[in-house]
């Protein structure tokens, strides 16, 4: 993943052993239940690295809480995990304050409206779904001057499906360039959520397109180090085709307990 992101942290880690759950043994989600969900989910990634030649420890687990509670996510951090994502953000920020002890390095992976993006850029250390200028304007203008850059993604709609946001392809050399001068930013790499496949080479095609983007992306200059691609279904097939970020939530929460 880069410098700028600290490696994943594995199951049972040194740090996490005397961090206490905050679930109780009532709790429909145990804690022994998000263990070993969590462990299989770091064996899944550990053994694709081997099957495709990967490095070790290339590839870093994104937990995906949303609609998840607080005290879901505090029993995923307890067990060693520190990078979370979130798609809605009144929800996110009501999951920091019960969680401000905590550690955590907060992604923003939903859609971003133009009048959220103040509030993104204060509480979350990534963006992964930054698809226009006027959204990257915003988070560079409101990022505050004693936090570090926000490291974005640009999300690109791999499959022109009209109901996903994203930047087509065509247009990504484009907003890169512009992105540019904008110093509160750093562009770090790509996202993208494909059209839904069961076919394993289907979902290796469009994880190559954009992995072929980032390529060209990185021969005009930029300096990108990170593939967000991959979920509970396709995570193989997107560490095959390059991804350095996998986002994780069915395979570790279960389904999700609520609609939004």
């Amino acid at each position: 993943m880069g410098k700028y992101l600290d490696p994943p942290v594995k199951p049972f880690s040194t740090d996490a052993k005397n961090i206490m759950s905050p679930l109780s043994t009532n709790d429909n989600i145990k804690v022994e239940t998000i263990n070993n969900r969590l462990a299989a989910i770091h064996a899944r990634i550990a053994a694709a690295e081997r099957e495709y030649g990967r490095q070790p420890g290339s590839v870093t687990l994104l937990a995906v809480g949303k609609s998840q509670s607080a005290d879901a996510i505090g029993t995923v951090y307890a067990a060693g995990q520190r990078d979370f994502g979130e798609s809605y953000l009144q929800e996110a920020l009501s999951k920091q304050t019960a969680l401000s002890k905590f550690a955590i390095t907060w992604h923003f992976i939903g859609t971003l409206q133009s009048n959220k993006t103040r509030q993104v850029a204060q509480h979350f250390a990534w963006v992964h779904s930054v698809d226009r200028l006027k959204i990257a304007v915003r988070l560079n203008e409101q990022r505050p001057e004693d936090m570090p850059p926000i490291n974005i993604c640009l999300q690109v709609n791999i499959g022109a499906e009209r109901q996903k946001a994203g930047i087509a392809p065509a247009d990504l050399h484009s907003l890169a360039a512009q992105l540019r001068p904008l110093s509160r930013l750093r562009l770090r790499g790509l996202m993208a959520l494909p059209p839904a496949s069961n076919d394993v080479g289907a979902q290796r095609g469009y994880f190559r397109q954009l992995k072929l983007a980032f390529e060209q992306l990185r021969n005009d200059g930029h300096q990108l180090d990170t593939l967000s691609m991959g979920m509970s279904t396709d995570l193989e097939a997107a560490i095959a085709e390059g991804s350095t970020l996998v986002r994780i939530g069915t395979a570790l929460f279960g389904e999700r307990p609520y609609k939004h």
